[in-house]
């Protein structure tokens, strides 16, 4: 297993709103949260998350990974998420701690940020 280039093509996966690649990179038990909100727990709530996020955004979001470390299966990136909603743009820095199984499955997903950036998004 390549923790590292599983953890890039997931992100890049959200660069072409592939819904279907994102899905497939999780455990069916697994945990993705934004530590501002609620975790959302197993892949069904997942996926429910996932499309409502990528059907507000203007054309996904882009991943732009700065730093990347591997330990076994955790891997922490340091990154730029760029989105847009409704016309407005938002840049937002990023720190992402991804669990994977064994067979290079996300069994856990978090990632930290400030909610701030998104205040200046609504109406």
């Amino acid at each position: 297993m390549d923790a590292d280039k599983i953890v890039r093509e997931f992100c890049a996966a959200w660069g072409r709103s592939d819904i279907q690649a994102i899905l497939d990179g999780f455990t069916e038990d697994a945990v993705y949260h934004n530590i501002p909100m609620e975790p959302c727990n197993g892949k069904a709530a997942i996926r429910e998350f996932v499309e409502g996020f990528l059907a507000t955004s203007d054309g996904g979001v882009k991943f732009d990974i700065r730093q990347q470390l591997v330990s076994g299966n955790i891997v922490m990136n340091e990154r730029v998420d760029t989105l847009s909603v409704g016309g407005k743009t938002v840049e937002l820095p990023v720190c992402g701690v991804f669990e994977l199984t064994d067979e290079g499955k996300i069994s856990g997903w978090r990632d930290y940020f400030d909610m701030a950036p998104f205040a200046g998004m609504a109406g």
